[in-house]
């Protein structure tokens, strides 16, 4: 078998992954899955094709097989990791999470979705000193971050930040959706946390950028607006975005990337596909590396506050290269609620993220501002 070099490697080109059941026929057509990795695909159904091509140097992970495609293609010398049984979420998963995944079974209750039943699952196995639930959660949150660099390639990404408490048929929640809207409608890809409040209402703008009609905006915020908030339903609160979505199919695509450590807010299901994570530091870290066209900062708490800082650290280094843009929205609340502008500009001051933070009074500057920084 040819050798991959370096270079290989790194052409999109020459992609090892297979992560359905097309790329899988598409491999098997060309005559070879050497040196292949395939993620989580069922394969029950092409044991003739595994026992006629060659495997060597393939490496399989989580793929059901009749037993005789995989006696052969470990005699071929390929490596398998099989399915992990009794699991309600797939380690070796080779594509994002979409809000269909996460919240099938919503007809019986929010508790019967594989996104409550992996919460559930982590809650049992979080702090029980069993290195292989521990080993499965890295795996899964490995895979997820491969599949989140491979769905943002090429991308222009841009951070929404905000905190979870904003209800639903508030001016900020309205104001927030627009934002999102905005940015999506500029070519943006718009990325948040993932999870109830203004991550909602920024995801759910972007959702809703393709509909030129300003009334459908409108008229979708009444509806969710009979539903403020996921408590005390998570499921009445889910069902509302979903007969939203039911309303104005094909929505726009933005990410979210939620975590199973704040298990109690649920993933909203307006981000088209999600990323979502085991290991909060890991969700945060990788979800401010990915907005490379930077962050706006709606008010927020303690999280918001977080990641503020959690951002400005690498743009003072320059870690990641040349920093990106800060914004910063609603000056009482950054200034004398929670002063963290001040600190910002101390820290920023002299050096090459200084000309990349500002500090805007409404979240309709908020855009512009963020265009500015860009040119700069």
């Amino acid at each position: 078998m040819p050798q991959l070099t370096d270079h290989d490697a790194q052409d999109p080109a020459h992609d090892r992954e297979i992560e359905t059941l097309a790329e899988f026929d598409e491999a098997v057509a060309r005559g070879s899955l050497g040196g292949s990795r395939v993620q989580a695909v069922d394969l029950t159904a092409r044991t003739p094709d595994l026992l006629a091509v060659d495997t060597a140097g393939a490496v399989f992970l989580g793929c059901p097989m009749h037993p005789d495609g995989l006696a052969k293609v470990r005699a071929d010398g390929a490596l398998v990791f099989p399915p992990v049984p009794d699991l309600p979420f797939d380690p070796y998963r080779g594509l994002l999470y979409t809000p269909g995944a996460l919240f099938e079974h919503l007809d019986a209750g929010y508790d019967a979705t594989p996104d409550a039943l992996a919460y559930a699952w982590f809650q049992r196995t979080k702090a029980d000193g069993d290195i292989f639930a521990s080993m499965l959660r890295s795996i899964h949150d490995d895979a997820v971050s491969d599949a989140l660099d491979e769905h943002l390639a090429g991308a222009r990404v841009v951070g929404v930040m905000g905190g979870h408490a904003m209800a639903r048929g508030t001016s900020a929640y309205a104001g927030a959706a627009r934002l999102g809207r905005t940015l999506a409608r500029s070519g943006l890809t718009v990325a948040t946390g993932g999870g109830p409040g203004a991550m909602e209402a920024a995801n759910f703008g972007a959702y809703m950028a393709p509909f030129q009609d300003d009334a459908a905006l409108d008229e979708a915020l009444e509806l969710l607006a009979k539903v403020p908030s996921f408590t005390p339903s998570i499921t009445d609160w889910a069902r509302a975005a979903f007969d939203v979505r039911d309303r104005w199919p094909a929505g726009g695509d933005s990410i979210g990337l939620p975590t199973w450590f704040y298990g109690h807010e649920p993933p909203n299901a307006f981000a088209g596909h999600i990323a979502k994570y085991f290991a909060n530091a890991t969700r945060e870290d990788g979800l401010l590396a990915r907005c490379n066209g930077g962050v706006v900062f709606l008010p927020g708490a303690a999280g918001t506050v977080q990641e503020i800082f959690d951002n400005a650290t690498p743009n003072y280094y320059e870690s990641r290269g040349e920093p990106t843009p800060m914004v910063l929205v609603n000056r009482a609340h950054w200034t004398q609620k929670l002063p963290t502008w001040h600190l910002l500009q101390s820290l920023a001051k002299g050096r090459p993220m200084e000309s990349r933070i500002a500090l805007v009074d409404t979240v309709e500057e908020a855009p512009a501002a963020l265009a500015r920084l860009s040119t700069k």
